[in-house]
């Protein structure tokens, strides 16, 4: 489960977005211009310490982009150059805010997704003690889980960037779609797709890459 604050972020994840995906080498898309949100879905981090959040982003008459992100309370070691950038976050202070695909608790979590099948966390409110489930903006569902190989995937060992990010961890290769709907690549095993308002049926999202 994912526990959110009804805070107030500076600048917006949007505004942050909007000056760091430009110069991503798999952008589509005019410049300069806002950026809107299509939907998003969190993952958990079973330590409790960093935010894990997905976002599907574009101009308004753009492609939409997967972007996965990382929040943490400070830096990540060796990831100087997957940062997105930082915010004031008005409950939990500054926030280090990370392209995820570089994090070993992003890589854990989605490794740990695809291959057991788990669903994206649910996300609440505290209000006056009570939980305040919010709705989510897209689903997701696992198709081909393996549950009986729920290995950790370890640390990761390489990212290539690009329309199809590679991830390799030591036990695992995972595939990162960065525009929803971009063909795989043909080595594609067990996939996490998605659908949200305006794509009604499911896209790949990311996989586990056969070796």
């Amino acid at each position: 489960m994912a526990l959110l604050h009804r805070a107030t972020l500076r600048p917006t994840k949007l505004e942050l977005l909007a000056a760091w995906l430009p110069g991503r080498p798999w952008f589509s898309g005019p410049t300069g211009v806002d950026l809107v949100s299509r939907g998003a879905y969190r993952f958990d981090d079973p330590a409790g310490e960093v935010g894990i959040e997905t976002m599907l982003v574009g101009a308004a008459n753009g492609p939409v982009h997967q972007v996965p992100l990382t929040y943490r309370a400070a830096p990540l070691d060796g990831a100087d150059g997957w940062l997105v950038g930082t915010v004031e976050h008005s409950v939990l202070g500054p926030r280090w805010v990370y392209d995820a695909c570089a994090d070993p608790v992003y890589a854990a979590a989605l490794a740990h997704a695809i291959r057991t099948g788990d669903g994206q966390a649910e996300e609440y409110f505290e209000v006056d003690g009570r939980r305040e489930v919010r709705e989510p903006t897209m689903r997701i569902a696992v198709d081909g889980a393996d549950a009986v190989d729920p290995s950790p995937a370890g640390a990761v060992r390489r990212v290539v960037d690009g329309e199809l990010t590679i991830i390799g961890t030591d036990s695992v290769e995972l595939v990162v779609i960065r525009r929803p709907g971009v063909t795989a690549d043909g080595a594609a095993g067990p996939t996490l797709s998605g659908s949200w308002d305006g794509q009604p049926t499911t896209v790949p999202l990311a996989y586990v890459k056969r070796l």
